[in-house]
């Protein structure tokens, strides 16, 4: 099916790896251009180099949590492109503690990370999403956000504030045409994990341990899911195919998910 983005131009933050990474790679296959922005100059550039149509890609480091460095990345993409279609706020990672290890720093920082990253970025693009007239945002969220993790307490606590704030926007935006949508996430094959297993000092393949890791945490379909598999369900928000849905939360997460 043609999702209708081709030639349209798309910004996703945090694009140099997982999640992001494998959006923007979608969004190429569609024929969009895209714009994507990470705080590690070097990495990003060398990313941008290696996928495939990176002549439509512009890469712009970052940190989304400074106002006016989005700014300067909106800038560059309508300087490129002439203009934005849609975001994927992607920006984020999890943070690993539970609440007697958290301190107050941590809570601040992880809010503001969470917080800042998507008002930076919808307020630097709402006059292009205006002009677009197709003009959709997808707010990449977690399950942790209706299904609290101990192990992930600041992580789970922002991640809800920002599926509220998501539903909020989408009210606020919703008479100018203007979509937003989440996708909420459950365990994704990506770096982190990777990490994680890394560090666990287990004898364990990476694939038995990921199988455990799932029946622990309770995942329906016993794997972890894969990048890949979330692109492609942030692509269908994002299109003008998907033109009456605003204001919902899709989750990908394989069925760890208890809440109706």
């Amino acid at each position: 099916m043609d999702m209708l983005m081709s030639g349209r131009t798309y910004l996703v933050t945090g694009g140099s790896s997982g999640v992001g990474l494998a959006t923007v790679r979608a969004l190429l296959e569609e024929g969009a251009n895209v714009v994507t922005c990470a705080r590690d100059e070097v990495r990003l550039r060398d990313v941008v180099a290696g996928i495939p149509g990176s002549e439509r890609v512009l890469g712009v480091a970052a940190d989304v949590r400074d106002p006016k460095s989005v700014a300067a990345v909106v800038e560059q993409a309508a300087a490129r492109f002439g203009g934005v279609d849609g975001v994927v706020n992607n920006a984020g990672n999890s943070r690993m503690k539970p609440r007697s290890e958290t301190t107050l720093e941590d809570w601040k920082d992880e809010l503001d990370l969470k917080f800042s990253s998507v008002l930076n970025t919808v307020d630097a693009t709402l006059p292009l999403l205006r002009r677009s007239g197709v003009g959709s945002i997808v707010n990449i969220s977690a399950v942790l956000a209706r299904q609290p993790e101990p192990r992930l307490v600041t992580t789970s606590a922002a991640r809800a504030g920002l599926l509220n704030l998501s539903k909020s926007l989408s009210i606020e935006l919703a008479p100018e045409g203007i979509r937003v949508n989440s996708v909420s996430l459950g365990l994704v094959d990506t770096g982190q994990w990777r990490r994680r297993y890394e560090e666990s000092g287990t004898s364990q393949s990476y694939a038995e341990w990921e199988t455990d890791i799932a029946a622990d945490r309770g995942i329906g379909l016993g794997r972890f899911g894969h990048a890949e598999e979330v692109a492609a369900m942030i692509v269908t928000l994002l299109s003008p195919r998907s033109s009456y849905v605003t204001g919902t939360s899709l989750d990908v997460c394989g069925g760890v998910a208890r809440y109706v």
